[in-house]
């Protein structure tokens, strides 16, 4: 039997756990693609009950290193980071906390209403589908910082439905629900605020705002969201991180980055 959650050490066990599952996807013993060790397992494993095991899997799912559950045996996320960093992009409320800030938020729209023709294009349904609709203005420290617009298909907006997007972290909430988040991409440009986004966020109408355009996918390729934020410059930092060449491991010839 495994011996890690014997360590007299002052960190809780579920901790201690997912550093131990996170190792084990680092160095292969949890191969990418492949079906993560079961609920049952790692309990006869480590000696522990279902409790522990299921904190330390949730963690690695908000964490994005493994994929799916609730039904279906969970995956361990290919190319994943064995990280514990998060950054605006991936879950604001994971980076707030991460950088010291208090983060809260208040919901302005939570509805199902059937897609439009653009946004049916978007999601890759067809128009006239019924999806879920949630607006949302995110505050850090007490201030108005992004203007959230989340639209997502179906099969995981009737799961919010169901649940207060004013109590907290959406990614967290699908990711601990068994939820397919497996990649997002994002666009960034500056628009200017309108008049209802200027009042939401505390600005001039006209004032200069960063749009991030997000479509998330699942990991068959399914788009599951699209998004569109508004940041108010200032307020939130967001860092891009750039390789200058390709890998060339992956077949392409070194090229630098533009």
């Amino acid at each position: 039997m495994h011996n890690l959650y014997n360590q007299v050490v002052p960190i809780p066990l579920h901790r201690r756990l997912a550093s131990e599952f996170r190792l084990r996807i680092a160095d292969g013993r949890w191969p990418e693609g492949a079906s993560a060790p079961s609920e049952a397992s790692l309990r006869e494993e480590f000696g522990t009950s279902r409790g522990p095991i299921r904190q330390a899997l949730a963690t690695l799912r908000d964490e994005g290193l493994i994929v799916g559950g609730r039904g279906r045996p969970p995956v361990v996320r290919r190319n994943a980071a064995s990280t514990t960093s998060a950054h605006a992009l991936g879950s604001l409320t994971a980076w707030a906390h991460g950088a010291g800030h208090e983060v809260g938020q208040r919901t302005i729209e939570q509805a199902r209403h059937r897609a439009g023709a653009e946004l049916a294009t978007r999601l890759q349904v067809d128009e006239g589908e019924q999806v879920v609709t949630i607006r949302r203005v995110r505050r850090l420290d007490g201030a108005p910082a992004v203007l959230e617009q989340m639209h997502f298909v179906w099969p995981v907006g009737r799961r919010l439905m169901e649940w207060d997007p004013d109590s907290g972290s959406i990614n967290a909430f699908l990711l601990g629900s068994g939820v397919d988040l497996y990649s997002s991409t994002h666009d960034l440009d500056a628009v200017a605020a309108t008049e209802e986004e200027a009042e939401h966020l505390g600005v001039d109408p006209g004032a200069p705002l960063l749009r991030v355009r997000r479509v998330t996918t699942d990991s068959v390729g399914d788009v599951v969201e699209y998004a569109e934020d508004r940041y108010v410059p200032g307020r939130i930092t967001i860092s891009v991180e750039n390789r200058p060449y390709a890998t060339v491991a992956d077949g392409a010839d070194p090229a630098p980055a533009s």
